[in-house]
């Protein structure tokens, strides 16, 4: 799996953790291999092909050349698994294939508090070893150009827990984790993961690591 840190906008503090996070979680599993890059050099056609899976902990207009992203598109496309993490979406707003690929993008964070979310799809691999709702602390992302037609959500905000003032949408449907195909590939978001505690916390580490296996086409035992 190939795990790119890239920070062209805001770095978030939780990048260290989560590469050695996520690195662990390969270990531990015996079923993937992460190699964490910051290198744009690394998102190439000829290296692509050697992963099962990218994940994206990427923040503003990443420097990628046409041809870098168009590989980017096409690994997908063709096959390849693709997990995004929270700032995933705050990504290359300049190019609209990675927001459509992606499911949305970032709009605002209206709500930095604790939260009550939903677990729409309890058996998911990522969601599965969940409560059906349950309270977790969250600098909680919303988005444009996404819609729950063109996804699978998995987990939602529950709108009671928020003042729903400070939203975006008329509807108060905010979702917060989903997954669907890209082409032959597959597409697996979560909004969680600002703070760095929650990438200790052994929920979210599983919710990850089902949502990864899942983009990869790996089964897991939890």
């Amino acid at each position: 799996m190939l795990v790119f840190a890239y920070s062209a906008g805001f770095r978030h503090s939780y990048i260290p953790t989560a590469v050695e996070v996520i690195v662990k979680m390969g270990e531990r599993s015996g079923l993937f291999e992460a190699v964490a890059t910051e290198e744009c050099e690394d998102i190439q056609p000829q290296k692509l092909g050697e992963y099962s899976v990218m994940i994206f902990l990427t923040s503003g207009e990443i420097p990628l050349s046409v041809e870098q992203r168009k590989a980017l598109i096409r690994y997908v496309a063709e096959g390849g698994g693709f997990v995004g993490v929270h700032n995933a979406a705050d990504t290359l707003y300049s190019f609209p294939e990675y927001g459509r690929m992606l499911g949305g993008y970032f709009l605002s964070h209206p709500w930095t508090q604790e939260i009550y979310v939903i677990v729409e799809d309890p058996t998911h691999p990522s969601t599965r070893h969940l409560p059906e709702r349950f309270k977790v602390l969250e600098e909680v992302y919303t988005f444009r150009e996404w819609s729950r037609r063109r996804t699978h959500v998995l987990i939602s905000l529950d709108p009671t827990s928020v003042d729903l003032s400070k939203g975006a949408r008329l509807d108060n449907d905010y979702a917060l984790a989903w997954c669907h195909h890209y082409g032959r590939g597959r597409v697996f978001y979560t909004a969680f993961g600002h703070f760095t505690k929650t990438w200790r916390e052994e929920w979210f580490q599983k919710h990850l690591l089902g949502g990864i296996l899942w983009a990869a086409r790996l089964k897991m035992n939890l």
